[in-house]
């Protein structure tokens, strides 16, 4: 996903500042998208590479602010620049708080505009990241045993060999040898990693199954 093109997705009814806001993005390198509606992100989804929206706070049906909440509910993360010829400190307050990368009032200087790009890309990049991190880590886990999973489910909470070998019912050599093989397969090259690991695969201690 991080291997796409950089793109701004600009959503504005009026059709010449999406053309204006077009001309100025492509004009520093920028890949874009200009779009009437936000139906019609929700139709085409977002980018595979990073990405950031350029949205008009008032839009026909269903206005920007909604828009916002509605990317939230349905988990799709991607950075907001509002722009709008109407705003007012509540709105910006809200959008803001919605996690808004920036609230800009028309007219505004194209240098804030591509400075606040930058940073939702920047963000947006540094988010795709984090997924991918993240994926390859619960493919490593999903390539755990059931066994190795209990094994590092208790390693990870100080347990010690012996302990872990009377909690699952089996002898010390064979907690071992799970052991080595849970941080080769997590790729772990210390206790502390793969705690760090643990906590972000949200792990808790299964029940002791008998081998």
């Amino acid at each position: 996903m991080t291997e796409g093109p950089a793109t701004v997705i600009v959503i504005d009814d009026d059709p010449s500042i999406r053309e204006a806001l077009g001309s100025l993005l492509r004009s520093v390198g920028f890949d874009v998208q200009l779009l009437a509606s936000v139906s019609d992100l929700l139709s085409s989804g977002r980018p595979r590479g990073p990405a950031c929206l350029v949205l008009d706070v008032r839009l026909p049906g269903q206005s920007g602010l909604e828009f916002q909440r509605e990317l939230s509910r349905r988990n799709i993360q991607l950075p907001i620049i509002f722009i709008t010829g109407h705003g007012d400190i509540p709105m910006s307050v809200q959008a803001m708080k919605g996690g808004a990368i920036e609230f800009l009032t028309k007219p505004f200087r194209d240098q804030d505009l591509l400075d606040a790009v930058h940073v939702g890309l920047a963000r947006d990049r540094a988010w795709l990241e984090n997924e991918k991190a993240l994926s390859t880590l619960h493919a490593s886990y999903e390539s755990l045993t059931p066994r190795e999973r209990e094994v590092m489910a208790l390693v990870v909470t100080g347990r010690l060999n012996k302990q872990i070998a009377g909690d699952l019912g089996v002898s010390e050599i064979t907690v071992k040898v799970h052991r080595s093989q849970v941080m080769q397969k997590m790729r772990a090259k210390s206790l502390p990693e793969l705690a760090r690991m643990a906590d972000k695969l949200k792990l808790v201690p299964e029940n002791p199954q008998s081998s």
